[in-house]
């Protein structure tokens, strides 16, 4: 009878025990426990709705959609369809909030931090980016206070499940987003973990982009460079025909930038810039002879690190919310090019000349004066990494002594895509010992600290897609 009783308590623990990767232990209606499926619980959410879910080994990966106000200032003025995705492994365990700014991926991956402290992830699309846009898009409503506020609620609604700790989380834009986040809300992260996120302050003074591309690598480097940019130019007339052939062939329009001249000059303008976002030092040597190159070696050349397609109306406008963004709060930068004098015709267009004419568009420039503001004299809990060959870290954020417990650090030689992994030893180390201690899984050994989940190159590869344009 003791044998059959034993027995049966063991039952009963085995069934009381929780999946960590498929259930959660919930309070029933009486306040017993009882328990209930992860995915059940995250859909009674209100304005929580599933789109699919994919499989994935240790976790549970969603991909959501949640109702969010157009206007978190006055709900009268509707609401849109917001889109996210959940990697599930674990209520006890931290939460990542992750952000590209732009569109999200509904493929598996894990940010870095979300590696480092083996937690859960929440990746969340920017509003205004397809297909989480209002209709009809009020783009007076797309601003960095409306989007931390989308953060907000969803932080708010999720946390009652994963109540653990919570870091904020993006590179590029993602970063800045990340930023902002913490600027208006800066009670719901727990730390910030922004990589190579720029910090355009003052819109119309950007002259630590010319010192950047004076300085960056080689002298010879940086004259093989400068030779192709301006070699384009130089032979604009036969190479535009090229520009023109592939635009025919491809239906691409030129409504937004005005012309087929003005995209082919912002694309060769972006050159240089896009060498150096996305490439090292190593690749100068496969940058053709200026002198020497065919017609199309420059072509090609050219193609590979800017992209000819991006400036057509097709190209810039997955990208309409981003431009709105730069033309409105964010800034974007400009450089004087001196070895390209009497060959440009545009210069450096702003933000605003590619964003249709049929949206309003007004700069605010106090609002990147107050978020630097904040950061440099209140911001806590926050680690921004840059790379030091990446132009977008020329103006980037600084922590002064009234921020407390924040760091800047610079992956020597690395590019956009600049992490902690890319961190000298001692640096590395610390930014690692401090995410995990922000998340409230401290490492035993501070002096030793390294991420507590391994690679998986499937979830942790960097996106391979590069944008090739001159954007974060």
């Amino acid at each position: 009878m003791r044998k059959a009783l034993r027995w049966l308590l063991s039952l009963m623990v085995l069934i009381g025990t929780v999946s960590a990767a498929g259930t959660a232990t919930a309070a029933g209606p009486d306040g017993s426990g009882t328990t209930t499926d992860i995915k059940d619980r995250i859909l009674a959410i209100p304005g929580m709705a599933l789109v699919e879910e994919k499989p994935y080994p240790g976790y549970r990966y969603f991909v959501l959609t949640y109702t969010q106000p157009v206007d978190h200032r006055d709900r009268s003025k509707g609401t849109f369809r917001q889109r996210l995705t959940l990697l599930h492994k674990d209520t006890a365990r931290p939460t990542v909030f992750h952000t590209s700014g732009y569109a999200v991926s509904t493929r598996p991956g894990r940010a870095e931090p979300t590696r480092i402290v083996d937690g859960n992830q929440v990746s969340l699309e920017y509003r205004f980016f397809t297909p989480s846009r209002p209709q009809p898009a009020d783009w007076s409503k797309l601003d960095i206070w409306q989007a931390a506020s989308d953060q907000h609620r969803i932080f708010t609604a999720l946390k009652r499940i994963y109540d653990r700790k919570w870091l904020a989380t993006g590179a590029s834009k993602g970063g800045m987003t990340a930023t902002y986040y913490e600027r208006f809300y800066p009670r719901d992260m727990d730390g910030i973990v922004a990589y190579v996120a720029p910090n355009d302050v003052v819109e119309k003074e950007d002259s630590a982009y010319d010192r950047f591309f004076a300085t960056v690598s080689t002298q010879e480097c940086r004259d093989r460079l400068n030779a192709l940019q301006r070699e384009a130019l130089v032979r604009r007339a036969p190479l535009q025909e090229k520009f023109r052939a592939q635009a025919e062939s491809e239906g691409a329009t030129f409504t937004t930038v005005g012309s087929l001249d003005k995209a082919y000059e912002a694309v060769v303008l972006d050159f240089v810039w896009g060498f150096w976002q996305y490439h090292t030092e190593a690749d100068c040597a496969s940058v053709p002879d200026a002198a020497t190159a065919t017609d199309q070696a420059v072509y090609e050349t050219i193609d590979t690190y800017s992209g000819w397609s991006f400036y057509s109306d097709q190209g810039l406008e997955p990208y309409t919310p981003y431009y709105y963004q730069a033309a409105t709060e964010l800034g974007s930068p400009s450089m004087r090019m001196p070895h390209l004098d009497g060959l440009t015709r545009y210069g450096y267009q702003p933000a605003r000349d590619f964003v249709p004419r049929d949206i309003p568009v007004r700069f605010k420039p106090w609002v990147m004066r107050d978020v630097d503001t904040w950061v440099r004299t209140q911001g806590r809990g926050m680690l921004f990494v840059y790379g030091g060959n990446d132009p977008w870290g020329s103006e980037r954020f600084r922590v002064d002594k009234g921020a407390r417990d924040s760091y800047v650090m610079t992956a020597p030689g690395a590019n956009h895509g600049a992490n902690v992994a890319a961190l000298p030893e001692a640096e590395r180390t610390r930014a690692t010992a401090r995410i995990l201690a922000w998340a409230g899984v401290e490492a035993a050994d501070p002096q030793r600290a390294a991420p507590l989940s391994t690679y998986d190159p499937r979830l942790d590869k960097q996106d391979a897609r590069r944008e090739m344009t001159l954007r974060p």
